[in-house]
């Protein structure tokens, strides 16, 4: 069967996909892989079907910002490689990555995730800055998702460098055993509506052919954090709440798989 759009469109339309997965299932591998780089000071791998995206965390010790001297702060960035996809160029970020870090950036952000005020070393000082690099490996659909739980994973494996306490320097070749306070942990689940259809985990030739795309963000008692619309057709309200709820119950099932597989 050919994977063209009307294809696509025709078989969600029936609940059916041609990879013969149920519209809300994920693709199969998931695993997550953390302390991949020993230059970063927590790094992780994700890969969810043939999509792979690696995160990095670099801490460094910066001027708080004027209107938050009694805070550190948070950075993310994304980098999609030529190598993952033919649609990518060497160069500046473009819309997409930008589009990329700015949803990965808000979902934890304003979850309040991590407990800034306890980045703060000395108030209009000094205070840590979490930099988040986020790059793809290969883009076979649905990066948001898995660049989303690739920072997550990363963020928790992550531990402060040690610091010289006479002269402030930072030693990065050597950790201590203090991780980022990290206050919640949002995961997010992007569903797509194909053919007025709901579906999760589109692969590239699926994403091709949504309608509209709704990224939620939330925390494991359920609080939403954050969520991007994309996509030119719009949603109604009752779209909006079932992509809500199914966004909940996927999250769930993405936290699981993340915390099982740390712990092994």
């Amino acid at each position: 069967m050919i994977a063209n759009k009307e294809t696509i469109m025709m078989l969600a339309a029936q609940g059916k996909r041609l990879d013969t997965r149920k519209l809300t299932d994920y693709r199969q591998p998931i695993v997550i892989e953390t302390n991949i780089s020993w230059t970063a000071e927590g790094s992780a791998k994700v890969q969810i079907g043939n999509t792979t995206v690696m995160a990095g965390v670099k801490l460094s010790i910066e001027k708080p910002y004027n209107d938050t001297s009694d805070q550190g702060g948070i950075m993310i960035n994304a980098e999609l490689l030529p190598l993952s996809s033919e649609e990518y160029e060497p160069g500046p970020p473009g819309i997409k990555a930008i589009e990329l870090a700015r949803v990965i950036d808000r979902g934890i952000r304003e979850a309040k995730a991590i407990d800034l005020h306890a980045l703060c070393i000395t108030p209009g000082e000094k205070a840590w800055f979490v930099i988040i690099d986020i790059i793809t490996i290969n883009d076979a659909g649905n990066l948001f998702d898995v660049a989303g739980l690739a920072a997550m994973a990363a963020l928790k494996a992550a531990r402060f460098p040690v610091v010289n306490e006479e002269t402030g320097s930072i030693d990065y070749k050597n950790r201590t055993d203090k991780p980022i306070p990290l206050t919640k942990e949002p995961i997010s689940v992007t569903v797509y509506k194909v053919n007025g259809a709901l579906m999760i985990d589109p692969t590239v030739e699926e994403e091709n052919s949504y309608e509209a795309r709704l990224t939620i963000a939330s925390d494991n008692d359920g609080t939403i954090s954050a969520m991007q619309k994309g996509g030119k057709m719009p949603l109604t309200v009752e779209e909006v709440g079932q992509m809500i709820d199914l966004a909940l119950e996927r999250s769930s099932f993405l936290r699981e798989e993340l915390n099982h597989q740390l712990k092994n």
